[in-house]
């Protein structure tokens, strides 16, 4: 595409009958062109090179391949299809034919094993006679016999998942049958993507890492990390975070010196809601699904002038169908990020019928969903299409996020803000490769988040990458790899320098509990109790403890939940939305893991409700934060957090506004988690202010409830996190506190670090907290500002108003 095609599309588009001013900011970011040189390279690796086409690299592929010759540890951290794969496909080819080096591989799923293990074979299989050079790929899907054929052979270059190094790599490290020939000969260690190790999974991959370490230094070895990012706040920290290697180890890599086209950004807002108008108000999401048939999802026009960014909006999903199905049309081959498998499978559906109601059938023919649920092989084909162009346009979640090849695209839409700026240019960095112009649509959703940013574009575009996060010393993960650790090879002493300060008190404890024992009375030594520990330390899921949800009548599973979203979402009497069906929960006997549902013919729905209480359990940090109108004493802290649904509000329809509220008579069983949060107090001069303002201390309390909600919708703008991985709670008195607090924590045991991150930018996320409530248009409150989706009171005792006072006094 190019930028006239571009601008001209715009046009097009603003003239089509459906836009009513949707479009709050466009702007164009200038591509460059590529800063190339030459390198010597080993002779065999150059020919293999040039069978590519590739002659010279781009000097940020130099300065990373120079500094891994020199001895060291890089972080990669450039955007999409800068070139990131030569930084280490060089020199692990190098090393393999020079002197059978070893490399190894990790990545986070499949999927760009997959892709990356083509690549790599190609350059392998065209290095020139003579030489040869083995890729290997070891994942949860290679059979016995490729298993062992991978033992045997020894290959120079071997790829693997996360898990695999976690669960067959690790514990068989000293076997000679298995994998001793790796850690003897392992020079380089790859983790691509390394950004995608945050959070709780990201401590579970941090321990791995230092079980990996450990394992090495056993066998005398110190190989390099080669680790590749997306663009975030803290590369290098976060690299040796993941790690275990020292932060001054590691080169940093980020100035991206590829050739890129223009690319011209499009900030669409869908029109406001207006409820005086039937024609307006109820072209929505569910509207549109019930309209799929017809082929009319979301024409229905927009008559209101949408100057304001705020308020309660149209579905975003709808005008994403529209513009997409504009532009396949109009050409442009299209890819659409959005959330949910279901929504891909939704919304390209509705694309489907909007396109054949134009006549346009063979365009509708060529348009699919991606997402992981799809088999590996139907993915890989819906790749070869993209790459070939055969696919006009795919609807996606955010497995094409990561770095697998589908060539250049015309456009992408972004279904909502992905949650991160990080994640938003990966996106937008799938269209437009090379020197080729693009074009890229965010059409936001009426998330505060969303809405703020589509008032301050320059916040995305210059206001800084967010952090990553991630938390080694979880206390949670913790002792799982400890106990994984004493399998893979005992554990000592020594390795507190693996494992931090908090080993020998953590291996007293798991003594005591018979998951440790002394190998011998004459050396201080351990052994796990339980060798199959790998297999039950599951990295990816939390809550290892699932419901099966049944229709009681067919006797059929309609899937399962985790333990503490089946007490949200399947509890006694709930209302289950289930393959358009809905189902209403008869029964949930949770000695059986079991919810029974019913299937019943209603459009109303349930919302759990609940109650929580948060101790402080220790200090571990204070912070002033000094504002023009007042200071504040902010505190993070190690808590425990204790919830316990209570019961529900029934609403009768999606447009209910006065939902009938229902208490169990005996509460289901509570869930309680320690983990890490943050929490600061009203000054008592503003407190004593706001005391006098209103008539009780609720409405004082509703003013702090809408600033936590504001201020968490706020924090991926801060830390690469999303909205539903973060608590909190406000109150008017705290028996640990002195009046009122607003408490923010970590949804995930032993924190994920996210709080850790949040606390240093703290005085940041309340400024953009009251630009966001003073500029969103509404009147009082609203999805674009206090509401959450993750209340658990249904959004009740909220006041927009009274949030502002107090924002207002503390940030002058």
């Amino acid at each position: 595409m190019s930028q006239h095609n571009a601008r001209e599309t715009l046009s097009w588009l603003k003239d089509r009958g459906h836009y009513s001013g949707q479009i709050v900011h466009e702007r164009t970011v200038n591509g460059q062109e590529a800063q190339t040189d030459s390198l010597s390279i080993l002779p065999s690796v150059k020919i293999a090179l040039s069978q590519f086409g590739i002659e010279d690299l781009y000097e940020h592929q130099i300065s990373s391949i120079e500094a891994t010759r020199a001895g060291e540890n890089t972080v990669v951290a450039t955007p999409t299809a800068s070139g990131k794969s030569l930084t280490y496909a060089v020199p692990a080819l190098e090393r393999a034919v020079d002197h059978s080096g070893k490399a190894l591989y990790i990545a986070p799923m499949r999927a760009l094993i997959n892709d990356q293990a083509g690549t790599l074979q190609a350059m392998a299989d065209a290095l020139g006679f003579g030489e040869q050079v083995d890729v290997g790929v070891k994942t949860g899907q290679s059979s016995k016999a490729e298993t062992r054929s991978i033992k045997q052979r020894q290959p120079d270059v071997l790829l693997a998942t996360i898990d695999q190094l976690h669960l067959s790599f690790l514990p068989y490290a000293h076997l000679t049958d298995h994998w001793r020939w790796l850690f003897q000969q392992l020079e380089t260690v790859i983790i691509d993507e390394v950004h995608t190790y945050r959070g709780y999974f990201g401590s579970h991959a941090a321990l791995i890492f230092r079980r990996l370490n450990r394992l090495l230094d056993h066998y005398g070895k110190d190989p390099q990390y080669i680790c590749c990012s997306a663009t975030i706040g803290n590369p290098v920290d976060h690299a040796a975070a993941v790690t275990g290697r020292p932060t001054d180890s590691f080169t940093l890599v980020d100035n991206d010196t590829s050739a890129s086209g223009d690319k011209q950004w499009v900030f669409w807002n869908p029109p406001q809601k207006d409820r005086e108008d039937d024609s307006t108000a109820d072209v929505d999401e569910e509207t549109a699904s019930t309209q799929q048939g017809a082929g009319q999802a979301g024409e229905t026009t927009a008559t209101q002038d949408d100057s304001d960014v705020g308020g309660e909006r149209l579905s975003q999903h709808v005008e994403s169908v529209r513009i997409f199905a504009d532009l396949v049309t109009r050409g442009y081959q299209t890819l659409v990020f959005t959330a949910a498998r279901q929504g891909t499978e939704q919304y390209v559906d509705w694309a489907d019928s909007k396109l054949r109601s134009r006549g346009e059938h063979d365009i509708a023919d060529s348009v699919h969903a991606y997402h992981a649920a799809l088999e590996s092989e139907r993915r890989r084909e819906l790749e070869a299409g993209l790459k070939s162009g055969d696919i006009r346009g795919l609807w996606s979640t955010r497995a094409l996020e990561l770095g697998i090849d589908i060539g250049s695209l015309d456009a992408v839409i972004l279904d909502g803000y992905p949650g991160t700026g990080m994640s938003t240019f990966q996106r937008a960095g799938r269209a437009g490769r090379g020197d080729d112009s693009c074009l890229v649509i965010m059409v936001g959703s009426d998330n505060p988040l969303d809405q703020y940013l589509l008032k301050e574009p320059e916040q995305l575009f210059e206001g800084g990458a967010e952090q990553a996060a991630v938390n080694p010393s979880n206390r949670s993960a913790l002792p799982e790899h400890l106990v994984c650790a004493a399998d893979d090879h005992y554990l000592s002493p020594d390795d507190e320098q693996y494992f931090g300060e908090a080993l020998p008190e953590m291996v007293d404890q798991l003594t005591a509990e018979g998951r440790l024992k002394r190998t011998n009375e004459e050396q201080v030594r351990w052994e796990a109790a339980n060798n199959d520990i790998q297999i039950q330390t599951d990295i990816r899921n939390i809550d290892e403890e699932e419901i099966k949800l049944v229709d009681r009548n067919r006797g059929e599973i309609l899937g399962s939940l985790e333990r503490d979203a089946a007490l949200r979402d399947a509890h006694p009497n709930a209302i289950y939305m289930y393959d358009k069906q809905s189902y209403k929960v008869v029964e949930l006997d949770l000695e059986e893991r079991t919810a029974y549902l019913e299937s019943v013919e209603t459009s109303e729905y349930t919302r759990a409700l609940r109650e929580k209480e948060v101790t402080v359990n220790d200090t571990l940090d204070t912070r002033t934060l000094e504002f023009d109108g007042e200071d504040m004493k902010a505190t993070l802290g190690s808590l425990t957090v204790r919830n316990q649904i209570t019961g529900y509000l029934r609403y009768s329809s999606p447009r209910d506004e006065s939902p009938s509220e229902h208490e169990f008579e005996t509460p289901l069983p509570p869930s309680e988690i320690a983990t890490t949060g943050l929490f600061f107090e009203a000054p008592q001069k503003i407190e004593r202010k706001m005391l006098k303002q209103v008539d009780s201390p609720e409405q004082y309390l509703s003013g702090l409830h809408a600033i936590e909600h504001a201020l968490i919708s706020l924090y991926p703008s801060e830390v690469l996190c999303d909205r539903g991985d973060i608590g909190g709670l406000s109150t008017v008195s705290h028996p640990q506190t002195v009046g009122g607090t607003v408490f923010v924590h970590d949804g995930y045991p032993g924190g994920a670090g996210y709080c850790r991150a949040a606390f240093e930018q703290l005085d940041s996320l309340l400024s953009q907290t009251a630009d966001l409530l003073a500029s969103c248009s509404c009147s009082d409150g609203c999805p674009s500002c206090i509401h959450s989706p993750h209340c658990g009171n249904g959004n009740r005792s909220l006041s927009k108003d009274h949030a502002n006072r107090v924002l207002r006094d503390l940030i002058d």
